[in-house]
């Protein structure tokens, strides 16, 4: 009768809540003859549908977890969920976005002379900023050798290089002075 009485101003979420609470302590209970050993999931569902009581009700219901242990539980799950969901997925650095390997790349390829250092310096005046460590990582991924074995220039490669300088210079003619008479009154 005095059960009945106690109930009867609640509202229905947090009878469900403590109902849900009750039967699954019973569950865990049933499952265990010596004291109960609470395994993660019991915990953790045990603090999230306790969680939104108050400390003062807590003490109120009969559970055989104090309402600090309840809480302490709660708070773990959030930490583990929160650490989980901050984990990075690759341990490491991010890799360098692809446009900049790419320009490494095709500085490596347009200068031959260009060791990993120059090319890392070219960069950070273009204001990136890698470290050259990498810049020599991306190189040897990309199977390219190190600028002293690069460089070696044969004569058909120079003369290639030199024959499309001059086929991209320009042969036309233009004026960038012009004169200007002035004349003069007497």
């Amino acid at each position: 009768m005095f059960t009945l009485i106690r109930l009867l101003p609640r509202s229905g979420h947090d009878k469900d809540a403590e109902i849900l609470a009750l039967r699954h302590q019973l569950t865990v209970l049933q499952r265990q003859t010596d004291k109960p050993k609470l395994t993660w999931p019991d915990r953790a569902l045990l603090a999230a549908r306790l969680h939104p009581f108050p400390r003062v009700r807590l003490r109120q219901l009969h559970l055989f977890a104090s309402p600090d242990t309840v809480l302490h539980w709660h708070r773990e799950l959030l930490r583990h969920r929160h650490a989980k969901a901050s984990h990075r997925k690759r341990p490491g650095r991010p890799r360098t976005i692809r446009s900049i390997r790419a320009l490494m790349l095709r500085l490596a390829r347009e200068n031959s002379s260009w060791g990993y250092r120059r090319i890392h310096g070219e960069l950070a005046s273009l204001g990136i900023k890698p470290a050259a460590s990498t810049v020599w990582n991306i190189l040897k991924e990309h199977g390219i050798d190190p600028a002293p074995e690069r460089d070696r220039t044969t004569w058909a490669s120079l003369l290639r290089s030199q024959a499309q300088s001059i086929l991209a210079a320009d042969f036309f003619e233009t004026k960038t002075l012009t004169e200007r008479r002035c004349t003069s009154s007497q």
